[in-house]
């Protein structure tokens, strides 16, 4: 997409810190880190979020974090890690292009903890709710 930021760093006509790659899928450094070593990876083809990308891509989506996730832990010595995507404006993406973040975690490092638990289920909730996932499948 021809005014993608993240398209633009995977055609190379921007810069950035490139982490690894593989055939389907590109990592670099957030320019702007949660903590030293906060990683992005996203698809190499323009891919707006996990809707819109391939099973394939998904897969070496998914191989590439697993793999910078066990190498970003241990090389910033991370006590440890948060491994997080947004989807859409309403699920907090904010670069529209799919990206998962991977961030290395301290102690006492004042990163927001990623998500607040709200109460438990009312009675027959969780039934509901599965039931809907389930013939959403």
């Amino acid at each position: 997409m021809e005014d993608c930021i993240f398209c633009k760093i995977v055609a190379g006509t921007i810069p950035s810190y490139k982490v690894a790659e593989n055939q389907l899928a590109f990592a670099f450094l957030d320019i702007h880190p949660a903590n030293p070593g906060h990683t992005l990876i996203i698809p190499k083809r323009h891919a707006e979020n996990v809707f819109e990308t391939t099973p394939e891509e998904w897969r070496a989506i998914a191989d590439l974090t697993r793999e910078l996730s066990i190498a970003v832990e241990k090389a910033m010595n991370a006590d440890g890690l948060n491994i997080k995507m947004n989807n859409r404006v309403h699920g907090g993406q904010d670069v529209m292009h799919a990206h998962v973040h991977v961030v290395p975690r301290f102690k006492g490092d004042g990163v927001v903890k990623p998500l607040v638990q709200k109460p438990a289920y009312h009675e027959g909730g969780a039934e509901a709710t599965l039931e809907k996932i389930k013939a959403a499948l």
